[in-house]
């Protein structure tokens, strides 16, 4: 979180309003261990590219931030 914004009457919270690239896999060892895997995974030629693929699913897309799916994950959570 950045800031907090003035609430409306008409908007249930909590609500996500943007963001930016997929938060870290389960497991993947912190801010530190996040950080090695992406460095891994931008390496086709890296000796762990193909394990680590493997682990987070080829769908795996470190830029992607799907608002949509954080919104519905804060609602389920209500």
């Amino acid at each position: 979180m950045e800031k907090e914004l003035l609430s409306s009457p008409d908007t249930k919270y909590p609500v996500c309003i943007t963001g930016k690239c997929a938060c870290p896999p389960e497991d993947c060892g912190g801010s530190w261990g996040y950080a090695e895997l992406l460095e891994i995974i931008a390496d086709l030629s890296h000796q762990e590219y193909e394990e680590r693929m493997e682990w987070v699913g080829e769908s795996f897309n470190p830029d992607l931030f799907n608002i949509d799916e954080v919104n519905k994950i804060l609602k389920d959570l209500q």
